[in-house]
């Protein structure tokens, strides 16, 4: 039996407060059931089905099974088995909670009800990741009901446990042969040599929930005498080796923020890293970003859980929140894992695709509502989802097909020297970027060197050319260049970008029509993808709302001619081009622009003129360059428009920059873009819209980055910890 390839979409539903968050309404899963169609396309022979109990039960014994029966009728036609869950990092409906001494009765009976409805499930997982919720929630405070000790803690994992025994107790009144799918997550600890016993009980706590239904925890166990100490009673610990759950299969869960690292050297790490036990302080980081040694992750972990449960074991999530190849080689390094543990003769089931249409807000443990987005296997800022790169993967293995994007030739930044932020402990090992690279033109331009800049953080292989290594404009430059690099992208940033400038001067059509035009016959003739660059100035400004892609063009001036006819030669020679509309660029690295250099003035004391009646939708570059690289990483093709969302006349931007600078807005002048001097004609309004997917944070959120950028460049040890 070969590798299987299961799915699920990401489907907490958290408390916080008296506030539900649900994962399912925020990425429209709740409402589309073509997503089943979507997922069992792919080769997906089991989905991790989300039947959640807040969900089901909104009123106190009232079940609502309308959206159930419909979507689990659906999967029988499909032939894709489902794994219900009933309660996924979730406290229950607001009658209950996780310290509850009902809540394993209550669950129980809920999960009665669905099996009552629904006899013909054979798979379960009545609690996902128990443990790592009674730690969230009642261990550091993130989640309802927001307790913070150790007592806590375990009346919350002992509550959730006796559910799950409970509720398959009550399934399998229904269908003797329903079968346990347990997850977990399974983060390892590793520490300084002075904190080993710390890293020691943490290590041997996270099996806790494994080995309370494997009926292993017994006055002899390690954790016995804590669990003890923290107000357990032996009857209710006797209960789990009275009535042993051993999984049918046991989930693994495996993040990289979930391998930690306890140090001792707290001097290295800001107030806000460093925490400690009452006996010792210590700072607790991920182990990738401090350990020298490469983090093993999947592979480790599932040959500990087989070497220590000798049951089937099964990857039942794979995601990370990055950038499209780093999730790309993220998943394809899991496939891997599991296929070589199989191969070695341990009982490796399946890998799951999970967060397959993306989560929200996982960056702040789903906390806040700050509308940050993951996709997955499909992003759902497209309308119906837009499948990304990583479908394409999932379906050929799946398919047993060899995966061929060249983007997984190199490492994932896990694997890179630059995951480093602290001191390391040990010699640091890395692998180094490799395959074939993209090319960049433009070397000595801002979108350019913005480009090669996040290729390098992203750890994709380059070229950043300028015009004595490539000549876009002729033709046997750019073969030649192409015979040598054997790219399999081109990023074409190069052109004449002088607005007014190009109204009279002839090399402008060279560098914004003629180039085009010589990539793109010449990326089609190697098979190379191809970007190129366009903007609002194709547009009039007749409309008073944003322009989409589909609008058709009509520039007023010789730049936006010229910028129109590249558009149509590129997707007439090459139509698997892709061609970005953006405009108003600002950014961090390049001081000739708009914003920065506004904010030089009024930092002066200076006024600082611009247009209150001309509207754009500004860019920043980094937003824009990561949005152009996720496409072209998805093969994507076609027109796209990329700017920040909002629509200000320059001067509101102006202003905007200054209020969030801390400066006072009165000192920007709105005039008329008449009084300006400009030569060329500027559309009233050229805001840009998309109707094929809103991609790009908004106008406020790349401000602040912008100004968090800057002051990280001015003072580079204010730079924080991120994980990716």
């Amino acid at each position: 039996m070969k590798l299987e390839l299961w799915a699920g979409p990401e489907c907490t539903v958290n408390r916080v407060g008296d506030r539900y968050k649900d994962q399912l309404a925020l990425s429209g899963f709740a409402h589309r059931i073509d997503d089943l169609d979507r997922l069992a396309g792919l080769g997906v022979t089991r989905l991790r089905f989300p039947l959640v109990w807040e969900r089901t039960e909104r009123s106190r014994g009232q079940l609502d099974w309308r959206w159930s029966d419909e979507r689990l009728a659906r999967l029988r036609e499909l032939g894709v088995a489902p794994i219900v869950g009933l309660l996924h990092h979730g406290s229950g409906p607001p009658w209950t909670s996780l310290l509850d001494p009902q809540l394993p009765r209550l669950l129980a009976r809920y999960a009665r009800s669905v099996a009552q409805r629904y006899p013909h499930v054979d798979a379960w997982t009545p609690v996902n990741e128990p443990l790592t919720t009674a730690r969230f929630s009642a261990l550091y405070g993130v989640w309802y009901p927001h307790r913070r000790d150790d007592h806590s803690f375990v009346r919350a994992l002992l509550n959730q446990m006796q559910a799950t025994v409970l509720a398959m107790q009550a399934v399998r009144e229904v269908n003797p042969s329903a079968q346990l799918v347990q997850t977990e997550d399974l983060g390892h600890i590793t520490s300084a040599p002075a904190l080993r016993y710390q890293a020691e009980f943490e290590n041997l706590r996270r099996w806790l929930s494994f080995d309370l239904l494997t009926g292993r925890v017994g006055p002899g166990h390690g954790m016995w005498d804590f669990l003890r100490g923290c107000g357990a009673t032996e009857h209710e610990l006797r209960f789990f080796q009275e009535h042993p759950c051993p999984p049918a299969i046991v989930g693994i869960n495996s993040y990289l923020t979930s391998e930690r690292h306890l140090d001792d050297r707290i001097e290295l790490y800001p107030a806000e890293r460093v925490g400690g036990n009452g006996r010792d302080a210590y700072a607790d980081v991920e182990s990738v970003r401090v350990l020298g040694r490469l983090v093993g992750s999947f592979e480790e972990r599932l040959r500990e859980t087989c070497q220590r449960y000798g049951l089937p074991v099964a990857i039942t999530e794979v995601h990370l929140g990055c950038s499209r190849e780093e999730q790309l080689r993220w998943l394809h390094q899991a496939w891997r894992a599991a296929d070589k543990l199989r191969h070695e003769g341990l009982n490796v089931r399946a890998v799951t695709c999970w967060a397959a249409f993306g989560s929200f807000d996982w960056n702040s443990l789903a906390t806040r509502d700050d509308g940050h987005y993951e996709p997955g296997l499909w992003d759902v800022r497209s309308d119906p989802p837009r499948p990304t790169v990583l479908a394409t993967l999932a379906r050929q293995l799946a398919c047993g097909e060899a995966p061929s994007h060249p983007a997984l030739d190199g490492p994932g930044w896990w694997q890179r020297s630059g995951r480093i932020r602290y001191p390391a402990r040990g010699a640091v090992q890395s692998l180094p970027v490799q395959g074939r690279p993209v090319l960049v033109t433009g070397g000595t331009g801002t979108l350019g060197q913005a480009f090669a800049r996040l290729c390098e953080l992203r750890g994709l292989a380059h070229r950043l050319l300028r015009r004595a290594d490539m000549d876009v404009a002729d033709p046997a430059s750019v073969d030649a260049a192409l015979e040598h690099w054997q790219p399999w992208a081109v990023i074409n940033t190069a052109g004449f970008v002088r607005v007014d400038d190009a109204e009279h001067d002839p090399r402008q059509w060279r560098e914004n029509v003629t180039g085009p035009q010589v990539l793109a016959q010449a990326c089609a003739r190697h098979g190379v993808r191809l970007i190129g660059f366009s903007s609002d100035l194709v547009f009039d400004g007749a409309k008073d709302h944003p322009y989409l892609e589909g609008d058709e063009a009509q520039p007023l001036n010789a730049y936006g001619r010229a910028k129109r006819e590249a558009e149509r030669l590129m997707l007439q020679l090459h139509p698997q081009s892709l061609v970005v509309r953006t405009a108003a660029f600002f950014g961090p690295w390049d001081r000739h622009n708009f914003v920065t250099l506004a904010l030089e003035a009024m930092r002066r004391g200076g006024s600082w003129k611009a247009a209150a009646d001309q509207w754009v939708s500004p860019t920043y570059v980094p937003d824009l360059v990561n949005g152009s690289l996720d496409l072209l990483v998805d093969q994507e093709s076609g027109i796209w428009h990329l700017a920040n969302r909002g629509a200000v006349s320059w001067a509101e931007l102006a202003c905007m920059a200054a209020e969030a600078a801390g400066l006072d807005r009165c000192l920007v002048d709105a005039v008329p873009g008449a009084t300006l001097g400009q030569r060329a004609a500027r559309p009233r309004y050229s805001a840009l819209g998309s109707e094929r997917g809103l991609l790009m944070p908004t106008l406020e959120d790349g401000l602040a980055c912008y100004l968090g950028e800057c002051e990280i460049m001015r003072n580079p040890e204010t730079e924080t910890t991120t994980t990716q």
